[in-house]
């Protein structure tokens, strides 16, 4: 019998891997880009056989690009603050010296020779690509081989589980991530990273497009390092077609303590866990003691009308993203159907039964969710919520002849009402809970992604963690 892995992990003592604070050592030489690297690499080294958070490493091309940036900070002429950060990049965005194998068979050897628009400006900006991260099959349901870092018997959650993992287990620094359900804000919340799940479209997706609700964000060991990564990719490649792009500082926003928090129950609370429920309920105390006034959905009624709204934010989500990857996901199907999981073609399935007045539906719903959102912003400075139900359930795989699992990268709940809002959100490893993280996030207005920021930042500085056995 497998002996249990111990959780030992408590957000109070963790402490992750950050770059910001490296860099100052850049200039005269007490470090370099090059050393930092090799430390990460040694990392990976010794914590990938378990974690599996990488499906190709760049080590040679990452090397010369470290030395390269090692000489431009010894004269002084960085191209950004993130000059020799190691960056990993998850699997489902194209990268010119990689293969782009979107965590599914069909793809195995795909080299296309490009740079997706945020891995071209993270290039222009003079970090290190360190290599490709382990997505779930497609950015869908569909897990890889990777394994929570604090219990390999549990998931990192999805999609973008490598990255998740790989920030967890101090591989590097900051990682991108992809969000159209919960594959940010979950798989961060379930590894204990800060992770930012920008506005739609605010920072450019390249060449994913197809959805109307994907987002490309940004895991890190802190609130510092995620943002300097998304404003630096900002300012080179900006937004999706037609959309403003990122606003906020060239530097990461100051602290900003808010004055009125509005706290969101959604369909997760009913799912969640009573620990995990204690630890949040003593946070928002904690919360309340600095003065933060608390609202919620018995306080206003535009506040259980957004609750109200978003009760079935899961299935609309899930269902308006089935529709919109149909055309291309049963053409992949029709050409390998030996190469897609049984997760993939039941989707397919699923969306090929619909009709477009099922999509319009869809749209109406979402369409009336964002009003209620929108409506709420002279109430309070944010939204808080949870990240997840729970820590990271444990995946021991499908079972021969069962049932699929219907959630093996874990509960999206918490997670699809930001991105049905289009909105921006932050989570930030506040929570305890078995020796497990579980996150906590701040959900704002649309280009309000700097200020949540900033206020996430005060909360973290500002509220002791919580732990419960």
């Amino acid at each position: 019998m497998t002996t249990p892995t111990p959780r030992t992990y408590d957000p109070r003592t963790f402490k992750a891997l950050t770059f910001h604070d490296a860099a100052t050592r850049f200039r005269d030489g007490a470090d370099t880009p090059r050393a930092y690297l090799e430390r990460c690499l040694d990392t990976i080294a010794m914590r990938e056989p378990v974690v599996k958070a990488f499906v190709v490493l760049n080590q040679t091309n990452a090397r010369a690009a470290a030395d390269a940036s090692a000489a431009r900070w010894k004269a002084g002429t960085p191209l950004s603050a993130i000059d020799g950060m190691p960056i990993a990049i998850k699997d489902l965005l194209e990268t010119k010296d990689m293969p782009t194998e979107m965590g599914c068979e069909a793809y195995r050897g795909n080299v296309t020779g490009r740079d997706n628009a945020a891995v071209w400006a993270l290039r222009q900006a003079g970090a290190v690509i360190l290599g490709k991260t382990v997505t779930a099959e497609l950015g869908g349901t569909h897990p890889g081989p990777t394994t929570n870092p604090f219990d390999p018997a549990c998931t990192p959650g999805g999609s973008s589980s490598g990255s998740a993992a790989a920030i967890a287990s101090q591989m590097a620094p900051a990682a991108l991530g992809t969000q159209v359900g919960g594959s940010i804000i979950r798989p961060a919340a379930y590894c204990g990273n800060v992770a930012l799940k920008p506005t739609q479209g605010a920072i450019n997706r390249g060449e994913r497009q197809t959805t109307s609700m994907s987002t490309t964000g940004v895991h890190a060991g802190c609130i510092e390092d995620m943002w300097q990564v998304a404003i630096e990719i900002a300012r080179r490649a900006g937004g999706d077609p037609g959309k403003p792009g990122l606003f906020g500082p060239a530097t990461p926003p100051e602290a900003v303590k808010p004055q009125r928090l509005i706290v969101i129950e959604s369909a997760g609370w009913a799912k969640t866990g009573a620990a995990t429920r204690a630890a949040f309920e003593t946070l928002l105390e904690c919360l309340a003691r600095t003065g933060v006034a608390l609202l919620r959905r018995k306080d206003h009624a535009w506040i259980e009308a957004l609750e109200q709204s978003i009760v079935n934010a899961a299935d609309i989500a899930n269902t308006l993203t089935a529709w919109e990857n149909r055309w291309y996901q049963a053409a992949l199907v029709e050409r390998h159907p030996q190469s897609v999981s049984a997760r993939l073609k039941a989707t397919v399935k699923k969306a090929e039964a619909m009709t477009p007045d099922d999509y319009r539906a869809l749209l109406l719903q979402r369409a009336a969710a964002l009003q209620c959102h929108q409506t709420l912003a002279p109430l309070a400075d944010s939204i808080i919520m949870l990240s997840c139900p729970g820590p990271a359930p444990l995946w021991p795989g499908d079972a021969p002849g069962q049932p699929l699992a219907p959630r093996p990268t874990g509960d999206s709940v918490f997670n699809t009402p930001s991105s049905m809002l289009h909105a921006p959100c932050v989570t930030v490893p506040l929570l305890g809970v078995g020796g497990m993280p579980v996150g906590v996030q701040l959900m704002g207005q649309q280009h309000e992604d700097a200020r949540v920021t900033a206020m996430a930042r005060w909360v973290m500085g500002a509220v002791a963690p919580v732990v419960m056995p």
